[in-house]
């Protein structure tokens, strides 16, 4: 076993193959030592601990869930480590000696090859993966090339390297994801798959020519954190309820609508996972298939070969679906053969890039869709976003105008304390953890058919829909006054015409 830095460069720690293998961690940086054992493993490998150490130590047992997190937290690079990285680049290391490296990595943390290049992106992904980033993005510039981590829905910049570095790193993630490394005219798209102190990772890359070198952008996919139940999405007990009713009518078209990261997707996952009872066909058409569902049978478009959403959707319906799923519709073709699926008996779900759920029949409409048949097959629609949590450890409350007090009136909380973002060690000094889920909900009832066939305005519809119903704006408001997040977040991610 070595002896190599951690997180902390003065503390020792186990070789990580050893650690990973006998299901020992070391969780103190310094004396009294504390050593965590996987529950099941063989305890003979604390001797060796034990000797290695050369002093006495107390055993916790850990579950495997827990273990797993600790092995990450303990051998992931932090950002002071992977910026030591920057400086320790070999002008002249060669294209062809990073093409020599490909191959598939077991696991980044178990990585011996003390290439810079490949130490510096594998930091960069543990780093992000174990801060819970959702996109990771390199940015070229002509002095400096930054890496920035989307998290929580903000974007945190972690490191700025010299420019120098910009083409072996981007090189490497594209021999990852198996690019081709000399085309960088044209924007490329790869997948690559990692795991992380065994958490499964799925890396989607995107490759983007720019003025000073290829941008990248990295969509880290947790196979252990993506589906989520119902009942986890934040949903009023209200909307949860009406949205479980709508589950379970047995054709018709369910919508989910947002601007991009803004949920959708694990919101239509959440919902087929409660249909996903091994009774029903339930098949879908996405792009990407971002989390494998077993029981689902899920399809990949692929548009260079005439795998479209439309003619994916057009051949999962004759392989005897009850239930269809639809990534995005984004088309005429799509639209009218989701309805026509609709109409002959299916459950559909599908997203749609509007802001609000009114706006979604207006989409459709201008897709072409008659709308004797939207009124005939639409049966609920979902409006969504995420605020980001507030961290609990840190938060104050917070001094707020008069204007915000007008605006919690509506929702009869004018005296409610509002709290706002701090910043600590627990939350890296954000003041946030974690996102939670604002939603409207418009059920398609007699009168918005009505509406429909009315051509009426969104404004009229929307006059409806909410009168007894909260828009994503007063949703916001409720979570605000909650103490759930700031009234700033919700100010950031909601429409400014819901102000007023």
């Amino acid at each position: 076993m070595t002896n190599a830095p951690a997180s902390d460069a003065s503390a020792p720690r186990l070789d990580y193959a050893f650690a990973r293998d006998h299901g020992v961690v070391l969780l103190a940086a310094a004396p009294p030592w504390k050593v965590g054992l996987r529950a099941g493993a063989d305890p003979t490998g604390l001797m060796e601990v034990r000797r290695w150490l050369g002093a006495p130590f107390e055993v916790v047992e850990l579950t495997p869930a827990a273990f797993d997190e600790a092995l990450s937290q303990r051998y992931s690079l932090n950002s002071e480590a992977t910026r030591s990285l920057v400086d320790s680049f070999d002008a002249d290391t060669s294209l062809d000696a990073l093409a020599d490296t490909a191959g598939a990595t077991a696991d980044i943390l178990d990585s011996q090859d003390d290439a810079p290049v490949i130490r510096l992106i594998n930091g960069i992904i543990s780093e992000a993966i174990s801060q819970g980033a959702s996109d990771v993005h390199i940015e070229p510039y002509e002095n400096a090339v930054i890496v920035r981590l989307r998290i929580d829905g903000v974007l945190r910049e972690i490191l700025q390297a010299p420019a120098r570095v910009k083409s072996r790193l981007v090189s490497r993630i594209k021999v990852m994801a198996r690019l081709d490394i000399a085309e960088k005219r044209l924007p490329q798209d790869g997948r690559v798959s990692l795991t992380l102190g065994g958490r499964g990772v799925d890396v989607r890359v995107s490759t983007l020519p720019s003025r000073y070198g290829e941008r990248v952008v990295m969509r880290l996919l947790d196979k252990d954190q993506g589906l989520r139940s119902l009942d986890a999405l934040g949903m009023s007990p209200q909307i949860l309820a009406r949205f479980r009713a709508a589950l379970q009518t047995p054709n018709g078209i369910i919508l989910v609508t947002g601007p991009t990261g803004s949920g959708k997707t694990t919101t239509l996952y959440a919902a087929l996972n409660v249909l996903n009872d091994r009774t029903r066909n339930i098949l879908t058409v996405e792009d990407p298939i971002e989390y494998a569902i077993d029981g689902i049978g899920q399809s990949q478009i692929n548009p260079k070969i005439g795998m479209t959403f439309a003619a994916g959707l057009r051949a999962i319906l004759r392989q005897d679906p009850d239930v269809v799923m639809v990534g995005e519709i984004r088309d005429a073709e799509t639209a009218q053969i989701a309805v026509q699926a609709s109409l002959t008996g299916h459950l559909v779900f599908s997203t749609v890039h509007t802001n609000d759920a009114i706006a979604a029949i207006a989409r459709l409409k201008d897709m072409g869709v008659e709308p004797y048949l939207l009124a005939s097959t639409l049966r609920a629609i979902v409006a969504q976003r995420l605020v980001r949590r507030l961290c609990n450890r840190c938060k104050k409350p917070a001094v707020i105008g008069p204007h915000e007090r007008t605006m919690l009136a509506r929702i009869n909380a004018a005296d409610a304390v509002i709290y706002e973002a701090v910043g600590c060690s627990e939350c890296k000094g954000s003041g946030y953890v974690g996102r939670i889920g604002l939603y409207e909900y418009v059920v398609v009832d007699d009168e918005i058919r009505r509406l429909i066939h009315a051509d009426a305005t969104e404004q009229q519809m929307a006059a409806h829909a909410f009168a007894h119903a909260d828009p994503l704006m007063i949703s916001g408001l409720r979570c605000a006054a909650a103490g759930v997040t700031s009234l700033s977040d919700v100010l950031r991610i909601t429409s400014a015409a819901q102000v007023n």
